[in-house]
């Protein structure tokens, strides 16, 4: 199936060959390749295997993409890569997930195996806020806050169409937001994400991981308790950032997010706090806000004609 991506070009630019997005996660990467017109044309996930390191996920990542370039045929114009951490030129960091990336050089090592030069790079929740104002629910919608809640948990700030980096590119990494007590606690990642809730499932012993525990967690008992304690320490974070942005829309993406009963609680937590609510929508690209915002990176790599 087509998914456009941005619709018509923007006034006076082109792209003359295929955009290649990839979004490394830490449970699972997707690659997808995309025309000049804005349509992604082909795309495939693929298992990360996190605990085998980072440098079998990157290969097998670049072979699917040259598998997938070689099927739609064509030159590549350009490459837009999504990667959890704080991307630099030489390293990546605070992307604790996967063994060893934080020695990746993406951007080099894209442009080896594929022979493309313009490779844009960053990071995973900012390519989804990207995504969101080009295509999605924050084109109407200043500011912005995208939240995702996956295999760990993140943030992005968007202010006059533009998502905000901060001075060193960590803007919006509330997963080390200090949780719990005696000070300092504990991180929020550690209470509140798609790899904290699948250990407190199976301290519960409730099959099915993340998932499995809010399915349990619709009925009364220790699930639903154990749950919504995490979810009070998720939202006294989300309220506090509520407060310094005032945001108009927040953007909920990433698998743990598709549960109805978390987004329930945590709509319900900010409703009863907020004096300004804004509105908190699920982003309608499932899991492939990152990935779209990968594409967008691509594109928006290719220079203006003069």
């Amino acid at each position: 199936m087509s998914v456009p991506l941005a619709g018509p070009p923007v006034a006076g630019s082109r792209v003359d060959g295929l955009l290649l997005g990839i979004d490394f996660g830490g449970t699972k990467m997707a690659v997808g390749v995309g025309d000049a017109r804005g349509r992604l044309l082909a795309h495939r996930r693929l298992p990360t295997h996190a605990d085998q390191g980072a440098a079998q996920a990157l290969d097998r990542a670049l072979d699917l993409a040259a598998e997938l370039l070689a099927e739609v045929g064509g030159p590549l114009a350009a490459a837009g890569v999504a990667s959890p951490g704080v991307v630099r030129p030489d390293g990546i960091d605070l992307a604790p997930n996967v063994p060893g990336w934080e020695r990746l050089r993406l951007a080099d090592a894209v442009r080896d195996a594929l022979g493309v030069a313009r490779v844009a790079v960053d990071n995973d929740l900012n390519a989804a806020a990207l995504a969101e104002l080009r295509l999605g629910a924050l084109r109407d919608a200043d500011p912005g806050l995208v939240v995702g809640i996956g295999t760990g948990v993140a943030a992005a700030v968007t202010v006059g169409g533009v998502v905000v980096p901060g001075h060193r590119g960590a803007a919006g990494e509330i997963g080390y937001a200090v949780a719990g007590g005696p000070w300092p606690g504990t991180m929020l990642e550690l209470d509140f994400s798609g790899r904290a809730l699948d250990r407190l499932a199976a301290d519960l012993g409730v099959p099915g991981g993340a998932a499995g525990l809010a399915a349990a967690a619709e009925h009364p008992g220790a699930a639903r308790e154990a749950l919504r304690a995490r979810v009070d320490e998720a939202a006294r974070h989300l309220v506090t950032c509520c407060l310094l942005l005032d945001p108009q829309r927040v953007v909920l993406v990433g698998g743990v997010a598709g549960s109805a009963l978390i987004r329930s609680l945590l709509v319900d937590r900010l409703n009863e706090v907020l004096p300004h609510r804004p509105d908190v929508v699920l982003s309608r690209f499932a899991d492939d806000a990152a990935l779209l915002g990968a594409l967008t990176l691509a594109r928006e790599a290719v220079p203006a004609p003069r």
